[in-house]
């Protein structure tokens, strides 16, 4: 008996010795006709890379294995010719003839004209959604076996619930309301124990946050935009993940972070990127540093990291069929991979939209990143767009700021005048708030007039304007920023709110008077092609007055913000070289026909936008 459970343990024991298991395979399938003719995949298992790897498959063949000092990791590259077909076949791992296991991998075929997507340009309004805080549209979702934090609505950092069929439900509203694409903050999994609702600590690269919906919910989201005419913008990070990604278990290689075991934050110095003086030490310090202890850094040196984290933005524009990308914390990767991945999107999308947050109030330094932009550095970018905090904060200043010299409406006359800086100024995104800041609405004091004032400039000034969820309604938060206030839910978003907005239920008086304003200037502004692209030409501010028009060969728009808690009369023989042909024209915002440009009257503490004729 005693040697019959021997032999038994004997066998047991050669079994689980022999089994080869391939527990990953990142990305998971690929597409035959792209402009790179290339894939790497990162294949994770049990000494998975002790094993020969082989394929036999028409135009596909292995050009190269690269095995890590984790054994449980192994890189293969595959060659994919012009003329392999869309299909399915095997990757065999094999340590000898009893170890021997397959996975099966997948080749698609690319939707019709998918490398010649249109992405964001000046013709776009962005709505930027908190997808846990839009709408709850699948409560089903809301707590999720293996998911770490259950919902709590009434924790402000805790998760509340929205998602994606939420988002889905409620595209009606958003595209009658004027805007033309959406972007949302992250929706790729976060399965942290805490503060996971943001979605800025990723776990897993390639599966979208189960709470939300499936990868394939969110590729039918993209498909329900785009019937409705509207663009998908995906929110990325490259700086870091979270600190419970399943790569914290078990990591290809010892540099595949920056500063660990032991970690250390960054010293968020940001300019290290463009002084000349700076030293490495420094710059180490800030692109090495973690950004928070939660987040552990990548490091983007790292040959096969960088190509993951690339691939990855490709698999998902291309699977998805995503219109644009936001890409997180900019400046913290590693530049040169950040300007490898500008020209990898952008040899298989020409015509993709890119836009980096460097949160800066320096426009020589947002700038820096510019695709366009010659820098003294020789540093070469390839990135369409850049978010334009030096421009949101200087509308904030001008519309709250007194009227006296250096504050006021100069200071947001002389903030544009720093286009110069730009490559393409028209390409910046342009907004009155975000995610990230209090609420527009309440950095006015809650002055609904200003408020007006500052939604008719994101609307007729050069750039791409994007809009936080909310604002149309007056959404409001404390003065002092608190993330979980400033992401508060959409009314009307989960059953049994008392206010909804998309109906118009419960809203007040004012917030619906908001609602229509955005709603009437969003929705002309669809139809103006001479605010999407015209040239722009503004005047230097007088008596609290600040003029400016957008123009091409065919059409003028004149906008006026009068600033002054009285109406005012302008004289408008001072831009005689802009109106000298103009005899009449129509105000958008009141409807009303202007018949006399010659002396022009501006009601106090408001915005005009005429067209002229």
């Amino acid at each position: 008996m005693k040697k019959i459970i021997v032999f038994l343990l004997f066998i047991v024991f050669s079994i689980s010795t022999f089994a080869l298991n391939v527990e990953r395979v990142e990305p998971m399938f690929w597409w035959v006709g792209m402009k790179n003719p290339t894939v790497q995949l990162m294949v994770h298992g049990q000494e998975i890379a002790s094993s020969e790897i082989s394929l036999n498959y028409p135009g596909v063949r292995i050009s190269s294995v690269s095995r890590q000092e984790n054994l449980n990791y192994v890189f293969i590259d595959l060659s994919i010719s012009p003329e392999a077909k869309a299909g399915t076949f095997p990757i065999q791992f094999r340590k000898n003839k009893k170890e021997m296991t397959s996975y099966m991998y997948e080749l698609k075929n690319r939707e019709p004209h998918s490398a010649g997507r249109k992405g964001f340009d000046g013709s776009d309004v962005i709505y930027l959604i908190t997808p846990d805080r839009f709408a709850n549209g699948n409560p089903a979702n809301d707590a999720v076996t293996g998911m770490k934090e259950l919902p709590n609505r009434a924790d402000k950092n805790g998760r509340h619930g929205g998602d994606i069929q939420g988002i889905k439900n409620s595209l009606d509203y958003i595209s009658n309301m004027g805007f033309t694409s959406v972007w949302l903050n992250p929706v790729l999994e976060n399965n942290m124990t805490q503060v996971s609702y943001h979605g800025y600590s990723t776990t897993d690269f390639y599966k979208v946050d189960p709470r939300y919906g499936t990868n394939e919910e969110y590729r039918e989201l993209a498909k329900s935009i785009h019937q409705k005419g509207m663009k998908l913008m995906m929110d990325m990070i490259f700086n870091h993940i979270g600190s419970e990604h399943w790569w914290m278990n078990d990591m290809p290689s010892s540099d595949w972070l920056n500063n660990y075991p032991d970690y250390k934050i960054s010293s968020h110095r940001r300019t290290v990127n463009q002084d000349p003086h700076a030293s490495e030490a420094d710059k180490r310090e800030m692109a090495d540093g973690w950004f928070d202890k939660t987040m552990p850094d990548l490091n983007q040196r790292n040959h096969f990291m960088a190509i993951y984290l690339i691939q990855n933005s490709i698999w998902w524009a291309e699977y998805v069929g995503l219109d644009g990308i936001r890409m997180d914390t900019y400046p913290y990767p590693d530049k040169f991979a950040m300007a490898e991945w500008t020209k990898r999107m952008l040899e298989e999308y020409p015509g993709f939209y890119m836009v980096g947050e460097e949160w800066s109030m320096n426009p020589a330094i947002v700038a820096y990143w510019q695709k366009g932009k010659v820098n003294q550095d020789g540093y070469v970018s390839k990135l369409p767009g850049l978010m334009d905090f030096p421009l949101n904060s200087a509308v904030v200043r001008s519309l709250k700021d007194p009227e006296n010299w250096g504050s006021g409406l100069i200071t947001l006359y002389e903030a544009l005048a720093n286009d110069f800086q730009y490559a393409h100024p028209e390409k910046l995104i342009i907004f009155p708030d975000n995610h990230d800041m209090t609420r527009f609405y309440a950095q006015l004091g809650e002055n609904f007039d200003l408020l007006k004032m500052g939604i008719a400039y994101y609307a007729t000034t050069r750039g791409i304007p994007q809009f936080f969820y909310g604002t149309e309604i007056l959404m409001s938060s404390p003065e002092a920023r608190e993330d979980g206030l400033i992401r508060s839910d959409f009314p009307g978003g989960w059953a049994g709110d008392q206010v909804n907005a998309i109906s118009g239920a419960g809203l007040s008086p004012q917030q619906k008077e908001a609602q229509e304003f955005t709603r009437k200037v969003l929705n002309w502004r669809k139809t103006s092609e001479v605010v999407h692209s015209g040239e722009l030409k503004h005047f230097a501010p007088v008596d609290g007055i600040y003029v400016y028009f957008r123009y091409n060969l065919n059409d003028k728009v004149m906008v006026v913000l009068n600033k002054n808690a009285q109406e005012k009369t302008i004289d408008t023989s001072r831009f005689k070289e802009i109106m000298a042909n103009c005899i009449s024209g129509k105000e958008i915002i009141s409807g009303m026909n202007v018949t006399d440009l010659k002396n022009l009257k501006v009601p106090a503490m408001s915005a005009m936008i005429i067209e002229l004729k």
